[in-house]
């Protein structure tokens, strides 16, 4: 790496982090003063709510991160090689023999290393603030009730309940459900009051649900597998995976996962959203792919014409860019629909975007 790479390869990364900061900070200050009643007049005066700023943006980071990466990744380079261009620095390098694909190597490689960091952001930074993400502006203690989505436990035990209170582990008239493949086939319990009690060493009361005040507060027939009577009315229901977490998270929690335990999701008994995890874990794998067919296809914009104004190149390269977002957008939701199969809905930008990028980073002009 000559000189003159390092120079537009420090160009590159400056302009990045310069976008970066200021793409968040923006959405930062706009979220704040639009929910800043969520934030004020709080127990605690100004000391208490600063904190409690600092903790709700200082975990959104990372999901900030993920949602404007690409974008960063397409404005960065596409201001660097405009700012080349503004400065006639490509001129002397063309002059001397060097091509125009050679001289903008620096900008593709630190492209590459940026679009990087997504899916480390995604694999190992958003799984740790998953639970602060899915905490509301104005319940930084998790005691306010929430609306429970419901799940399945490996064993095929359905739970769902009215509301849940995160920082108890509690959930108000939660409803059970034993299988039909049970040897008590289905039935159904009611329990007024729920708790999640964790797993402690070889306690057999602990790892699954206690039930309180649940009808039928008896049984007269064969004991459903997994429950255990512990009075008239107080029931415990051993699990393996439905915990709180599992049975109270939105409808959209899979999208902070990992795509290690997406894969180990679509394994899981529960079909409702297989399809859309299905289509989440596909698009994880191709959206570095896409975001580097969006950086070149944007610089071959820039670069196709030098006779052209650097403003109306830069604004082409946001259109192109932006239209291939659109389809992405597209066919995410047309597979999250099962109108089109989970693997072409992620790969189908890829195969239409990818061939015409490539064609032109190969005309541009040198």
């Amino acid at each position: 790496m000559t000189a003159i790479d390092r120079m537009f390869l420090w160009t590159f990364f400056r302009s990045y982090i310069i976008v970066l900061i200021s793409l968040v900070g923006l959405f930062i200050v706009i979220d704040l003063f639009t929910h800043l009643d969520a934030f004020v007049n709080k127990p605690g005066g100004f000391v208490a709510s600063a904190r409690h700023i600092t903790y709700y943006y200082g975990n959104r980071v990372p999901e900030y991160f993920d949602l404007f990466g690409n974008f960063v990744t397409l404005i960065a380079g596409a201001f660097t090689v405009a700012w080349m261009q503004r400065n006639n620095e490509l001129l002397p390098l063309l002059s001397a023999g060097v091509p125009t694909r050679r001289a903008i190597r620096p900008v593709l490689l630190g492209a590459a290393v940026t679009l990087a960091l997504g899916p480390l952001n995604q694999e190992f930074l958003i799984p740790e603030v998953a639970d602060a993400l899915t905490t509301q502006r104005d319940d930084p203690d998790q005691a306010k009730a929430q609306a429970l989505m419901g799940a399945y436990d490996s064993s095929g035990i359905h739970f769902e309940g009215l509301s849940g209170f995160r920082k108890d582990k509690r959930v108000k008239k939660m409803c059970v459900t034993f299988p039909e493949h049970s040897r008590s086939g289905m039935v159904h319990l009611t329990a007024q009051d729920a708790v999640f009690l964790p797993k402690q060493g070889d306690d057999p009361l602990t790892g699954g649900w206690l039930l309180t005040d649940a009808t039928p507060d008896t049984f007269t027939s064969e004991i459903p597998l997994n429950l255990t009577v512990l009075g008239t009315g107080r029931f415990f229901v051993k699990v393996q995976d439905a915990d709180y977490d599992a049975v109270c998270r939105g409808g959209a929690w899979y999208i902070y996962a990992a795509t290690s335990d997406l894969q180990t999701m679509l394994v899981d008994p529960e079909p409702r959203r297989r399809g859309k995890l299905a289509v989440l874990f596909h698009t994880r794998v191709t959206r570095p792919l896409i975001g580097m067919v969006m950086v070149v296809f944007g610089l071959s914009v820039v670069l196709g014409n030098p006779n052209r104004h650097v403003i109306i190149s830069s604004g082409l390269c946001l259109i192109v860019s932006a239209a291939t977002f659109l389809f992405v957008i597209a066919c995410k939701y047309l597979g999250d629909q099962d109108v089109l199969p989970p693997p072409l809905a992620a790969w189908l930008p890829v195969i239409l975007f990818g061939p015409p990028a490539l064609v032109a980073f190969d005309a541009v002009h040198t």
